[in-house]
């Protein structure tokens, strides 16, 4: 279990880690200290799990910038599921708000940390 309820998963209180960030297929997900670090997921939105208003585009052009002819445009606010950032703040540590990515390209999500990969939760 991750988190209880919406307000844990937004809190202290929630369980994301390396260990359980796992992909469809529950394998792990590489992060910063490994060969590849993937731990840039997207997610668009604040710490609190709104919609970010950071200033410019957050969601690569509400995830529609992936194409040939607007990858090169926007970017999007990233979370690390390893909780690792380049500085010791919980902002930079954030599941789901450390950074913009540098574009929304494959290429660009690639040289920010991450794969285009997206969080899903399931309820019990």
């Amino acid at each position: 279990m991750i988190a209880r309820n919406v307000n844990d998963l937004h809190s202290a209180k929630n369980k994301i880690n390396k260990a359980n960030a796992l992909t469809e297929k529950g394998e792990g997900v590489s992060g910063r200290g490994d060969a590849v670090n993937m731990h840039d997921i997207l997610t668009g939105s604040d710490p609190a799990g709104n919609y970010s208003t950071a200033g410019g585009d957050t969601t690569c052009g509400n995830w529609t910038n992936g194409t040939a002819a607007s990858a090169a445009e926007g970017s999007a606010i990233v979370g690390h599921h390893d909780l690792i950032g380049l500085k010791d703040t919980r902002h930079m540590k954030s599941w789901n708000s450390s950074h913009g990515s540098r574009g929304c390209s494959q290429d660009a999500l690639k040289a920010s940390g991450g794969a285009g990969l997206l969080y899903c939760f399931a309820v019990n």
